[in-house]
């Protein structure tokens, strides 16, 4: 048995869904969390499944998250399906539900945020809704777990005893008539497409083309459906798409006039209100946000990561040393005795000591982004993303990059124009990803130690200067045109749920300690035995006599103008290519130390302050990892696309650097 869990953005979908399954999957309060359908067994239901699909407003293809969803729909995949509601917006969210109706499916509807709509002195007659939309009606509150179980029980009997919906035909007059014209001509056509008779004909009034080739309407039937909503537009005096919303919202409105009392807004939309004076206003907005960033990053960087980043570091230290003592003992072999205390431990606890200090920071940005502040960052920037050709949709990708860009190029697809989504997908790895942060931090601590919060700030923000500027670039000449209208619902803010946070901080600790045991692990080793072998494979005593050096030789001639031209920053950049903290863990073979605190003191070596900071700004702009350009490639759907973004992120990487290291010498630093 197979639920299809649907509903309008915000709406508190993706919680129910974990409160469904038990699932580990990420809850985020802005819309482009949910790009993929996910799927959990549900618990104590003997089995059943639920599908988490995009959150939409309607199933029309417009958007890539509405043909996800109505393609799964119209394939006959789900048994059922459960419609989440947001109780607080009930008019706008049961447009879409009138729309699942007629479908025909065994339906059930998930009214959410019941706890808000009584605790603002509302109340909503479930009775009355049900009756008006022909489905049972459950009230819940996903996040506080409540009337969820009974939700799983009567969705179960619904499925069970297949309880389609009492009523799906809620048109009258112009409206009535055009879909039961077209109804009668298309009927066999709907049928042996089993597709639903009364939706396929409601889409046909809309003009929907995708519909109309999924039935294999000809050209002569094409020509009574547009006849039919001529005559309709001609009646009503309005488009085809209107008269349906109008037909829709007045049924609507009809339903709710003698079961929903709202006296006033709820105390989180008072109290949103209110907060978006100040955190949206056209002037302080930006640099509010740049604010807080700055908390965030001072709070992680200088207080509370870098002690526990310590801390860890000290622990790692004592385990090396153990180990060390422990092979000593045992008399092994030398060679392998190096490669393991001197290659493994060094790369990858180089790297794992940076972990708390990434935690830390997704602790931070998971509660700016459960708290609905988040989704106000991307209304505050679509107006100068605007300027660069994009919306402000575009920025929530952009923000998901901050995380990984794998996910975020992949959020891509929740933009309905094809233009903003190849825009997208190039900009977005311009956004620092927390597999930077051990380069980041290590070099900080070992060039800039007073001043960690703002080089971190500074970073962030040159990333983002650096999209804009691309962008600029990319819609006068490659990407002409206007971007698409920008629509996002503001979520009331909230206070983060514990749960939630501690979730998301558990991912990122588990994806990073995967990530050190297996493509770092393997990294180190390579990098370690190219470093002590020659071309001939005969152990080398000095590592520039070593296959790494004879590579990395060829190579850091293109890095010199860039302030680095030592092999061993060439090599480290290279290995950077399969995941970004293996440049730590490479310099830390390379310099043949053991743990990050001892890598900061010989960095001096390779670099000077400003060759540090250019180093720092090419790390931060070159082309991501080999997972983030499989990610490139796939939404691309070419290689030869996905190559070319890749080498001309690397280009502008190239050329930024070349200018900070440039200007800084005639400027003397």
């Amino acid at each position: 048995m197979t639920f299809a869990l649907i509903g309008n953005q915000n709406c508190g979908k993706t919680t129910l869904f974990n409160q469904l399954t038990g699932s580990n999957q990420h809850v985020g309060n802005f819309p482009g969390v949910t790009v993929d359908k996910k799927e959990g067994t549900i618990k104590n239901s003997g089995g059943a499944v639920v599908v988490d699909l995009p959150g939409i407003y309607s199933i029309s293809p417009y958007t890539m998250e509405e043909i996800v969803t109505r393609d799964y729909l119209l394939g006959g995949e789900p048994d059922g399906i459960i419609n989440i509601v947001d109780a607080t917006n009930i008019e706008r969210n049961l447009y879409l539900t009138l729309q699942l109706l007629e479908l025909e499916m065994p339906m059930v509807v998930a009214l959410n945020m019941m706890d808000e709509v009584a605790g603002s002195g509302g109340s909503i007659d479930i009775q009355k809704i049900s009756a008006g939309l022909g489905v049972p009606v459950v009230p819940i509150s996903a996040s506080k777990n409540e009337g969820v179980a009974e939700l799983v029980t009567v969705a179960l009997r619904t499925v069970q005893n297949n309880e389609r919906p009492k009523h799906h035909d809620f048109c009258k007059g112009e409206v009535h008539r055009a879909i039961h014209s077209l109804a009668h001509m298309i009927e066999d056509h709907a049928e042996e497409k089993k597709i639903p008779l009364r939706f396929a004909a409601t889409k046909l009034v809309e003009g929907d083309e995708a519909m109309m080739d999924k039935l294999e309407i000809n050209q002569n039937e094409r020509e009574i459906v547009q006849h039919v909503a001529d005559e309709m537009e001609a009646a009503l005096g309005t488009d085809r798409e209107a008269a349906l919303a109008d037909m829709r919202y007045s049924y609507i409105e009809q339903i709710c006039a003698g079961a929903v009392h709202k006296p006033g807004d709820t105390a989180e939309q008072l109290r949103s209100v209110q907060i978006d004076r100040i955190l949206t206003h056209k002037v302080f907005s930006i640099p509010i946000f740049l604010g807080i960033m700055l908390l965030v990053f001072w709070l992680t960087f200088g207080v509370v990561g870098s002690t526990l980043s310590d801390l860890f570091a000290a622990g790692i230290s004592l385990v090396t040393n153990l180990a060390d003592e422990a092979l000593t003992r045992l008399d092994v072999a030398p060679m392998l005795h190096a490669l393991i205390i001197d290659g493994i431990f060094a790369g990858v606890g180089s790297v794992l000591g940076f972990m708390p200090t990434i935690v830390t920071l997704f602790f931070f940005l998971s509660i700016l982004e459960d708290s609905g502040y988040m989704a106000r960052v991307a209304f505050v920037m679509d107006k100068l993303l605007r300027k660069i050709g994009l919306s402000g949709r575009s920025f929530v990708p952009m923000v998901i990059g901050f995380g990984c860009s794998v996910p975020a190029i992949m959020a891509s697809r929740t933009l309905s124009s094809e233009r903003d989504r190849k825009m997208t997908i190039l900009l977005t790895p311009f956004m620092s990803c927390s597999a930077k942060l051990p380069i980041y931090s290590v070099f900080t601590a070992a060039f800039f130690p007073e001043h960690g919060a703002l080089v971190m700030m500074a970073l962030y923000v040159t990333g983002m200067v650096v999209a804009i500027l691309v962008g600029l670039l990319l819609k006068g000449t490659i990407f002409k045109g206007n971007p698409i209208p920008f629509v996002m619902e503001l979520p009331a803010y909230r206070l983060p749920s514990a749960q939630n946070v501690l979730r998301h901080m558990w991912e990122k600790a588990k994806d990073f300690v995967v990530k050190a045991f297996t493509i770092i692990f393997v990294a180190t080793i390579i990098v370690w035995v190219l470093q002590n072998f020659s071309t001939h494979l005969s152990i080398v005593t000095d590592s520039s006599d070593s296959i790494l050096a004879a590579i990395g030789q060829v190579i850091a001639p293109v890095f010199a103008p860039l302030g680095f031209g030592d092999w061993r920053a060439a090599t480290a950049l290279i290995t950077g290519l399969m995941a970004k903290e293996t440049v730590v863990s490479t310099l830390a073979v390379l310099m043949n130390v053991g743990e990050p605190a001892m890598l900061v003191p010989v960095l001096s070596q390779l670099f000077t302050p400003l060759a540090a900071v250019s180093f720092l700004v090419f790390t931060l702009l070159y082309m991501p990892c080999v997972a983030a350009m499989a990610a490139v490639r796939r939404e691309l759907g070419s290689l030869r696309g996905a190559a070319a973004a890749m080498a001309f992120q690397t280009s502008v990487a190239w050329v930024a650097a070349f200018l900070v290291y440039q200007v800084g010498m005639l400027l003397g630093f």
